[in-house]
């Protein structure tokens, strides 16, 4: 499941997006009103503002007998845009969120993560973070990568594709063979995995190429102090880059075309 190996670029790199999220107790203060304080120490780099409001899913409350489904309050989510609509940042009462689908390597994400939690902390003073995370979305095209006659058996590792990777059967017969997993794993992280065969539709339209979903979201839990953001982050990059260094087989990762890191 996981493959130690020097680290690299790919010049044609599958993620579709790459998201951090931090999670810490409840500031109250942040959806009582707007957060212009901290829109004006990133406006430079994020300039565009959209306010959302989401609802969140029912929860079941109460006693065996004596159940009730309990609606919870329309959370505000405050969203950040860069220029080019490439870089997100997110902010709720709960978490902070860095996504882009523009991903290079972990450094240069890193220090734009950096530069928002360096104004974000001193603003909202978060006690602890209770999770902190990065997830990492593949959707592998044979198209894209000139493998349009290779099968997915010899582009992922079987443990990654289940019955797929039995000798009887054909990829074509599959209508539907992805498998979610959530388990330990190594440096005090754990993992959300979801890995199978799929199309993707982006607003109304459906592309029909089906490509290999590859979703990994690795994390580490608990009161984790605000100065140790850092090297959790960099623990959870380690295992990131792991998973997905084991979960590919060499054709594929030549395929993507590997450039050695400066």
């Amino acid at each position: 499941m996981f493959l130690d190996c020097d680290r690299c670029l790919y010049e044609k790199n599958q993620l579709v997006e790459v998201i951090c999220q931090l999670r810490f107790p409840t500031i109250l203060s942040i959806s009582a009103k707007e957060p212009v304080e901290f829109q004006e120490a990133i406006r430079r780099d994020f300039p565009q503002y959209k306010p959302l409001q989401e609802q969140p899913a029912p929860k079941v409350t109460g006693t065996p007998g004596n159940m009730k489904l309990e609606q919870p309050k329309p959370v505000i989510n405050y969203q950040f845009l860069s220029a080019n609509g490439k870089w997100k940042v997110n902010l709720t009462n709960s978490f902070i969120a860095l996504a882009t689908p523009a991903y290079t390597k972990w450094e240069d994400f890193a220090a734009q993560l950096d530069k928002v939690l360096a104004h974000f902390i001193p603003i909202y003073e978060p006690a602890y973070f209770e999770r902190v995370g990065l997830r990492f979305i593949n959707v592998f095209s044979k198209k894209a990568l000139g493998l349009e006659q290779v099968p997915f058996s010899e582009l992922i590792q079987p443990g990654y594709l289940g019955l797929m990777s039995e000798d009887d059967v054909q990829e074509r017969q599959f209508a539907r063979a992805g498998q979610d997993v959530e388990m330990t794993i190594s440096g005090g992280c754990r993992v959300k995995l979801h890995a199978g065969p799929g199309m993707l539709q982006r607003g109304k339209v459906k592309d029909e190429e089906v490509k290999f979903i590859l979703d990994n979201d690795i994390f580490m839990l608990g009161n984790i102090p605000v100065k140790e953001c850092a090297p959790a982050l960099q623990t959870v990059h380690i295992q990131a880059d792991r998973i997905f260094r084991g979960a590919i087989t060499d054709q594929l990762h030549n395929a993507m075309e590997p450039l050695p890191m400066d």
